[in-house]
């Protein structure tokens, strides 16, 4: 059995590593990473050039996954994604082979998944829920550990198709990617204008060492009245009708205890905090709740609204 230390040290490596080739983003990193001990998917918005592509890349690289990209345009089509049936022939018998597509990867990036169109976007769905693929009458199993990172731009919506509530509800976060602070452009500017631009990271996990990671995340224990403090704030977002008009799922309830407990893990915590649920509550939330009229009248964002629900919590 691994010690919390020898978690906390990998968890250390990873973001050392990551700053070789990221510059600042620690609290996107820290989310995707929070996705990953909690074995789920994550949806991530933010301008375009942000590093968004990268940053999964790199993480995948450093945890020794295969990583496969999916660039969703209008015409993409299902089949595109999840694979299909080729004509073959074999030994002079022509027979029907399943030609696998993209999804079968360990880390799939959808990138600017509101481009591509309802009926594809719900190709994803069976993969993300119960990690398989249905073509034809045959289900093919995904590899494991499985995770999709999609990404999209809050700034052009024409010609986009937004995602179902019931789609991105499936998301476990929607992580927020701002823009990088003065120094940190000049770092960015510095790294990729100069003699070397391309940085080499080392492997500091495995398949295995997920699964060892997750399993230790749904060990930390969690005290029963923070437990209640997370029903509460899920129970808030339905009942806070002068701001919102739709709540959260109790999908929301099992994401934040979970998040909060790999938050506490990152830090090198065996034990859940306040801090922790409050500050998972953002990702969690932002895009299972709908702010209703007068709130949007006031323009009160979806993270202002999760504000007043943690207070009155």
């Amino acid at each position: 059995m691994i010690s919390l230390k020898e978690v906390k040290q990998k968890i250390d490596e990873i973001f050392k590593e990551m700053k070789k080739v990221i510059v600042g983003q620690d609290e996107i990193i820290r989310q995707i990473i929070v996705t990953v001990l909690c074995d789920s998917n994550a949806l991530l918005e933010g301008y375009p050039g942000l590093g968004k592509t990268l940053t999964i890349k790199t993480l995948s690289e450093l945890m020794d996954l295969k990583f496969s990209r999916i660039q969703s345009t209008p015409d993409l089509m299902p089949s595109d994604i999840t694979g299909t049936y080729v004509l073959e022939e074999k030994g002079g018998k022509r027979e029907f082979v399943f030609h696998r597509g993209p999804i079968f990867a360990n880390v799939l990036l959808v990138d600017e998944i509101n481009r591509a169109t309802p009926k594809t976007q719900s190709a994803l769905l069976e993969a993300m829920q119960e990690r398989q693929v249905t073509a034809g009458n045959q289900t093919f199993k995904l590899d494991w550990p499985f995770f999709v990172l999609a990404t999209q731009n809050p700034i052009e919506q024409e010609g986009t198709y937004p995602l179902p509530e019931a789609q991105s509800d499936r998301f476990l976060f929607k992580i927020k990617i701002n823009y990088p602070s003065i120094e940190e452009e000049e770092e960015i500017i510095d790294k990729y204008t100069g003699a070397k631009s391309e940085y080499n990271v080392r492997k500091v996990f495995d398949s295995k060492m997920i699964e060892k990671f997750q399993h230790y995340t749904r060990q930390t224990p969690i005290a029963k009245d923070l437990k209640k403090f997370v029903l509460k704030i899920i129970e808030k977002t339905r009942t806070e009708k002068e701001l919102i008009e739709y709540g959260a799922s109790p999908r929301a309830s099992i994401g934040l205890i979970l998040a909060s407990k790999a938050n506490a893990l990152i830090d090198g915590r065996n034990y859940v905090s306040k801090k922790d649920i409050e500050a998972m509550a953002y990702p969690i939330l932002r895009h299972r709740i709908i702010l209703n009229f007068e709130a949007e009248r006031k323009g009160l964002s979806t993270d202002d609204a999760i504000k007043k629900i943690i207070e009155k919590a």
